[in-house]
């Protein structure tokens, strides 16, 4: 079973609470180190274009990720899975 955790992320300069799995924070920041920008800059991206909840964009956006075949995302949910 997955924990989730509520962290606080500044977004345009206001602090958002968000409530992830673990396995999708570690995803998250590892799509981010692909994509070399910062973990708040890419949830203001994902934030930015967003049409539902923060939360389930984020998840969407590692999903399709996946989906897209980036390997820092897959080898980011695989290593988190394995722990």
């Amino acid at each position: 079973m997955s924990l989730i955790l509520k962290r606080s992320i500044n977004i345009a300069g206001h602090p958002t609470s968000i409530s992830l799995e673990e396995e999708f924070w570690e995803a998250l920041k590892q799509v981010a180190q692909g994509e070399r920008c910062s973990l708040p800059d890419l949830v203001a991206k994902i934030d930015k274009e967003r049409t539902g909840g923060l939360s389930s964009a984020l998840r969407l956006h590692v999903l399709k990720t996946l989906q897209n075949g980036t390997q820092t995302a897959a080898n980011a949910v695989s290593d988190s899975v394995g722990d």
